[in-house]
């Protein structure tokens, strides 16, 4: 392995482009500890160190903003609002013909869509920064007291939400610039690099609070949980295609098998993302609609804080591992259109063996989606439970470190990444980085 490392860094278009992505994220991550303007510093350090700040409706946006959000600092948004972005996009691919349009225009359309993506990744970035700044002058953010913006003028109110909006604009061109001149994915490096960040500050509160064998449990599950999730994400159901052979003028084309990859995983993160989006929602509504001193809780509120607010009660589990089922369908089934690819293929002359072109071949890959699609929603709703299970038999804090989103999204990311840099050495020394 290291002989592998030691040939990545002796290649020297290679080793600049990892050298200038190290950059971009030592920028990402000092950028993560600068505070916005007309935020108290020393005050945002003690309301953290109340501990008020675990779990709640905002945890899961400050994991991907690498702890940022509740440091309120010039990148306290993350890369969130463009995720968010991306996923509304590619969702609109289904409702506006002018999206999917363009999504069959090759690279003129993707540019196309890139640049609504960045406009709409602009304007989620303004709604979420006056949340977040109306929260911190109110105190609800850090659910502290304090105050965290002492001048709370029109005109400060106003810096903060551009700060906070040229942060989501910076954070968005240091991905771009990554996947330009970069290694990897650029959004993806940041939201692996977002969520890594938090990684030694869990491990760290379950050493000292749990003491050395909970520590070492939650390493042992944290292995196990990695390879199971190596070892779903690797997995596809091939379907074998044969092209029938045609005669072009004097040259002979088709003739070949191939296969159509269906992993068993199609969704990735994204249905994981819809449930505790959706899910978060109740404790949103809860925490803004807090009832006056002396007033008593209405049965609704009750319901929510009972069932929905720490995320450990079985109702609240078996709610999201149901949603994260379903959100798993219905994101491959907007994603994957069997019509279109059996179309494909009965232009180029492919059919799957004992399958007739056409409507039958439609209806075997929606056979076969619905099949592998099963597993892979019951292994999305299992991993995403690891946090919540190990709060109430480990009694971890809201911040375990191995499981859910954190998880699928690091191994995703490293497992791409890896086979990037292993296809560029393959291209230069014909020996990849791994054998």
């Amino acid at each position: 392995m290291f002989s592998a490392i030691a040939r990545v860094f002796r290649t020297p278009d290679l080793r600049r482009k990892i050298w200038f992505t190290i950059g971009i994220i030592a920028i990402y991550r000092i950028g993560a500890f600068i505070p916005a303007p007309g935020v108290d510093y020393g005050t945002v350090q003690q309301c953290l160190a109340l501990g008020n700040t675990e779990g709640g409706a905002y945890s899961f946006v400050n994991m991907f903003s690498g702890g940022a959000m509740l440091q309120v600092s010039i990148f306290a948004l993350g890369i969130m609002p463009y995720i968010t972005a991306a996923i509304i996009v590619q969702l609109l691919r289904v409702v506006i013909p002018r999206f999917e349009n363009l999504q069959r225009e090759g690279p003129q359309g993707q540019a196309k869509l890139t640049q609504y993506t960045r406009y709409l990744t602009i304007a989620l970035g303004t709604l979420n920064a006056t949340t977040i700044v109306t929260m911190a002058r109110s105190g609800a953010l850090l659910s502290c007291d304090l105050p965290i913006v002492p001048d709370d003028s029109l005109g400060v109110i106003l810096l903060m939400i551009l700060t906070l909006v040229t942060g989501v604009a910076l954070i968005m061109w240091l991905g771009e610039q990554i996947t330009e001149r970069g290694v990897g994915n650029g959004m993806s490096i940041l939201i692996f690099v977002s969520i890594a960040a938090g990684f030694p500050g869990a491990m760290g509160e379950i050493w000292s609070t749990q003491g050395w064998r909970i520590f070492a449990l939650v390493l042992l599950i944290g292995l196990v949980a990695i390879a199971a999730v190596v070892f779903v994400e690797q997995s596809q159901r091939r379907v074998p295609v044969q092209y029938a052979k045609r005669q072009v003028g004097r040259r002979t084309l088709g003739g070949s098998s191939t296969y159509i990859p269906i992993k068993v995983n199609m969704a990735g993160v994204i249905p994981v993302i819809f449930a505790s989006s959706v899910l978060t929602l109740p404790s949103v509504i809860a925490q803004f609609n807090q009832p006056a001193p002396g007033e008593d809780v209405g049965p609704v509120m009750q319901f929510i804080q009972q069932y929905f607010s720490g995320g450990t009660h079985p109702v609240y589990m078996i709610c999201f591992f149901l949603m994260t089922i379903f959100f798993t369908y219905f994101y491959v089934t907007i994603t994957f259109n069997p019509n279109e690819v059996a179309e494909n293929m009965r232009k180029f002359g492919g059919f799957i063996p004992s399958v007739r072109a056409g409507r039958p071949t439609e209806r075997y890959l929606s056979y076969v989606i619905s099949r592998i699609t099963f597993p892979g929603s019951l292994y999305l709703g299992f991993i995403a439970l690891i946090p919540m299970i190990a709060m109430v038999l480990l009694g971890v804090s809201q911040s375990f470190p191995f499981g859910g989103t954190s998880i699928l999204i690091m191994v995703g990311v490293g497992l791409t990444t890896v086979k990037q840099i292993n296809a560029q050495m393959e291209q230069r020394n014909y020996e990849g980085l791994l054998r």
